[in-house]
């Protein structure tokens, strides 16, 4: 499928910063806090039911990151 899929690694490299010290974890969407590694990817995929999509947010970065590893491995000389 041509969705992007969002995994935890995804959501922990969008900031080095996302971890909250002893709050929990923000969305970099919304900035929303919440408890768990696992509540906030449950946030992302089922935020569009409250009217809003945190998971645009991190599909879009994650296509740019694919799109900028791509990049970078075609400049890079191979050899």
């Amino acid at each position: 499928s041509d969705r992007a899929r969002i995994t935890v690694r995804d959501i922990l490299a969008a900031s080095p910063r996302q971890l909250v010290p002893q709050c929990g974890y923000q969305c970099m969407s919304c900035c929303r806090v919440f408890p768990t590694l696992w509540s906030l990817k449950i946030h992302i995929q089922h935020s569009s039911q409250e009217g809003y999509s945190c998971k645009v947010y991190y599909r879009r970065l994650k296509a740019l990151w694919e799109k900028e590893h791509k990049e970078q491995e075609a400049a890079s000389p191979q050899g």
